[in-house]
């Protein structure tokens, strides 16, 4: 609305806690994430938003476009306001993005001038408000081209308008930009004069609408972030959490590791004289798509940037052969022998640290944490370094002067892997070590729906709360396919149409090796068959290798497993659900008798199976960035997706177009479609 529009909806009728605009906001906010709005929100609607609205009137700003909770492309974050205008100079779309806080004290983390302390009481630092705004400002001109048509068309401010200079004094400290300026109570006339600067006294609607129907770049991918850092060198827009995580961590770095100290670049002199005290521990947990990986990468590509270098370490075959594949990738001519020994330095396996000297490599970034495994000790060990007691963890941490561990703890899919964060905290304070412990909160897969993440969570039996049905949000798009010809169909066309999509089913079928040069048809259900991907340490012709099915375009021809798909994300994700997950008596319940996973082996109790089980469904439903659609083998587990979702595929019809698979309206099953005599 406009601020003249909103002008008439600020103030509170007599007897009512509440502005008519508040309990619009308190409404819509239950309708669309499925919740009661928290109390810091209503009263941010109640009482920061007028502050802003009526600077807006007493500048002579009515007809400038005011937009609240703008989300941020992909994910859940959001700008508490956008304001759309017409520049005064120009008159060209202008922009200015608002983040409110009605704090009215605020202290700074000395250990980091990012974190603060903004008196909420809950014993946790937040991201500092003009730093916050700032990012979000780049985020957001990172991934809508509109904004990037002319340099300074966005800006952005934090408003503390309760807050006196002096008691926020130290937040002044940070650096201001264009993209993130502070104004307190004090600075209200600052403020409106930074409103008559950026908007001329006439409609903003131009400009909002302008906004919303802005083209958005594509979620950028881990593999598009490795890509990047090894061909020019750009990074990821880390947001929140992330961001405070990553700094926190390059400052401890820069104390425990000062210029000069490397070697051959990984490693320190023998004369480097490390931060005197214990060892701290770094360990970041968030859920699948919060962003773990690439706060990996990035602080990778920080160290690089001050000509140092970390090793990133992973149980994943799939994900560092990847990762080692795209630097190698990035060659050129005399430069591929060194690529390839640079890779094999800088991404390693979990497993490749039995024999390396305590603090001998400087940092240590353990992605997929998950897959810590109990010992690193197996079949292909060498005999005098075989320890089944020694904990693989355990390696991580003495290897390093500085471990950092990036884990969910539902994503381990093994019987031995051990990989969550109470575990690993444990282990490292039982070694003298401190240990940080940072929740990643946002998401930037499904279109950033933390109401999907949460919904998986509930059907695959990891939540306390019961399966319920999927309450759309706008944000992603969830389906149910009524065959495996249909969902296949459906994201071959997606593909066809430029995306990315990929199949990937729970592990109920032989995976045999190929035959004659060609993969062998396993998937079998009913009269539908493909081949699962190509298995490791095989080869075949027109069928990417294991490690790169899921990163390959080649790859929407094999149906992939939870080993290959782990870590990665595509536009668009199927899943069939195999007879090893079967919805009976309310809940999805597993039946290991199905699984033809070689890792689960008759010593292995059902407890671990289940998990493992479970964990695995949970990797394989939050692959997508777009949208998912699922099958289900068995028909009465088939009934039951039906009934949670409410999303069906099927054909429409478009006036002057060919009729085509969509996931769009409402659709009866092709047998039921015809009343039955």
């Amino acid at each position: 609305m406009s601020a003249a529009e909103l002008g008439q909806l600020i103030v509170a009728p007599a007897g009512s806690a509440y502005s008519p605009l508040a309990e619009r906001l308190i409404d819509e906010h239950s309708r669309v994430k499925n919740r009661p709005a928290g109390p810091g929100d209503v009263a941010s609607w109640n009482n920061s938003i007028p502050v802003v609205v009526n600077a807006l009137l007493e500048c002579g700003r009515d007809d400038v476009e005011v937009q609240i909770e703008v989300g941020l492309p992909h994910t859940n974050s959001a700008v508490d306001l956008v304001l759309c205008g017409q520049h005064p100079g120009t008159g060209a779309d202008s922009y200015l993005a608002v983040e409110l806080k009605q704090v009215r004290y605020a202290s700074v983390d000395p250990r980091c001038p990012i974190a603060v302390d903004l008196g909420f009481d809950d014993g946790k630092n937040k991201l500092h408000p003009v730093r916050q705004i700032q990012r979000y400002c780049e985020y957001m001109v990172r991934y809508l081209p509109h904004l990037r048509e002319s340099d300074g068309r966005l800006t952005g401010v934090a408003l503390l308008h309760n807050a006196r200079d002096e008691n926020v004094e130290a937040l002044f400290d940070l650096g201001e930009s264009d993209h993130g300026f502070l104004y307190t109570l004090d600075d209200l006339e600052r403020f409106r004069r930074a409103l008559t600067s950026r908007f001329a006294a006439a409609s903003g609607k131009r400009a909002a609408r302008a906004l919303e129907e802005a083209r958005l770049d594509p979620l950028l991918k881990v593999t598009d972030v490795a890509r990047q850092q090894s061909v020019g060198g750009g990074g990821l827009t880390l947001l929140d959490e992330q961001y405070v995580a990553f700094d926190r961590i390059t400052r401890h770095l820069e104390k425990t590791a000062p210029l000069g100290a490397f070697d051959v670049g990984l490693f320190h002199d023998a004369d480097s004289v490390p931060e005197p005290g214990p060892k701290r521990v770094h360990i970041l947990r968030g859920g699948p798509g919060s962003g773990k990986s690439a706060v990996a990468l990035e602080l990778q590509r920080e160290l690089r940037l001050k000509n140092r270098e970390a090793v990133l370490a992973s149980g994943s075959h799939a994900y560092t052969e990847t990762l080692r594949q795209i630097m190698r990738g990035t060659a050129r001519g005399r430069q591929s022998s060194g690529r390839t020994k640079a890779a094999a330095k800088l991404y390693k396996y979990f497993n490749s640290f039995t024999d390396t000297p305590p603090d001998s490599i400087d940092v240590l970034i353990c992605d997929e944490a998950h897959r810590v495994r109990r010992s690193s000790t197996d079949r292909w060990t060498r005999k005098e370094l075989r320890d089944d007691k020694r904990a693989q963890a355990t390696e991580l941490i003495n290897a390093a002067k500085v471990p950092i561990f990036l884990l969910d703890d539902h994503q381990s899919i093994r019987p031995d892997e051990v990989g969550t964060a109470d575990y690993l905290k444990k282990l490292a304070e039982e070694s003298g070590c401190l240990v940080e412990v940072t929740d990643l909160e946002g998401t930037f897969r499904a279109g950033g729906s933390k109401r999907f993440q949460h919904w998986v969570q509930q059907l695959l039996g990891l939540d306390v709360s019961d399966p319920v049905t999927w309450r759309p949000d706008g944000r992603t798009t969830l389906a149910v396919a009524d065959s495996p010809e249909q969902l296949e169909e459906f994201l071959r066309a997606r593909h066809l149409e430029g995306a990315t999509a990929r199949i990937t089913a729970g592990y109920c079928w032989k995976w045999s090796n190929p035959e004659d040069g060609r993969l062998v048809q396993d998937v079998t259900i009913g009269d539908w068959h493909r081949p699962w991907n190509v298995k490791p340490q095989h080869s075949v012709e027109n069928a990417p290798p294991s490690d790169l099915w899921a990163t390959d375009s080649r790859g929407i021809g094999q149906i992939g497993c939870v080993y290959t798909a782990q870590t990665f994300e595509y536009d668009w994700n199927g899943v069939i659900i195999g007879p090893d997950l079967l919805f009976r008596n309310g809940k999805f319940t597993v039946d290991r008798t199905a699984s033809h996973d070689p890792a689960f082996r008759k010593s292995v109790d059902d407890a671990t199976v289940i998990r493992c089980v479970r964990n695995a469904y949970h990797v394989l439903l939050t692959r997508g960035v777009v949208g998912t659609v699922v099958y289900a083998v068995d028909p009465a587990t088939h009934n039951e997706l039906r009934r949670l979702i409410p999303g069906t595929i099927g054909l429409q019809h478009y006036a002057g177009a060919q009729a085509k698979l969509t996931a769009e309206g409402p659709q009866l099953p092709p047998d039921y479609s015809k009343r039955h005599r």
